[in-house]
């Protein structure tokens, strides 16, 4: 009984000291920069500062877009969305990906086999996963997987915080 009451306190001890530290002193992500050529429709562009983001964003599509977080799969109602219309990102508005692309992937995320124009993201490498971005605020929307339907055989497996939906006259 006592060797598990140290055992519980150790471990709160640890998980305390790894939450302090990554709060207070971890240095913080550098800001996201585009790879140079990388346009958008329009050459469009919104940037805003760190904190301009924190304050129109919910504490959730902040961690995912801006901080390439990853949402519980299942946990987004865009995961089962049937209605028409066009995913758009969350923090720009940019039209990302049209319902007519949109597909089943039995994976917890809303997947897309296309982008609703090709420049409307764009793609990094990610350690061994390729990162999927839009292409006007730089936010961090997904992944991409070559595991998708035809035609394109892509599967942009998109964090649901990360997009807002928009049906016809809405």
């Amino acid at each position: 009984m006592r060797q598990n009451r140290f055992f519980f306190l150790a471990a709160l001890l640890l998980a305390s000291s790894l939450w302090i530290y990554g709060t207070y002193f971890a240095a913080p992500r550098p800001s996201h920069k585009r790879p140079s050529g990388t346009t958008s429709p329009g050459n469009r562009r919104v940037e805003k500062t760190d904190a301009d983001w924190k304050a129109i964003l919910t504490r959730s599509e902040y961690n995912i877009t801006r901080k390439s977080g990853t949402e519980w799969p299942n946990s987004s109602d865009l995961t089962h969305e049937t209605r028409k219309g066009v995913y758009q990102c969350v923090c720009c508005r940019n039209p990302l990906f049209s319902s007519d692309t949109k597909f089943d992937s039995h994976t917890g995320w809303p997947s897309f086999y296309a982008p609703i124009v090709a420049n409307a993201v764009y793609t990094e490498p990610d350690g061994n996963r390729t990162e999927v971005r839009c292409s006007v605020c730089d936010a961090h929307l997904g992944h991409v997987f070559e595991d998708g339907p035809d035609p394109t055989g892509l599967r942009y497996c998109m964090n649901g915080v990360a997009l807002s939906f928009r049906s016809p006259g809405s």
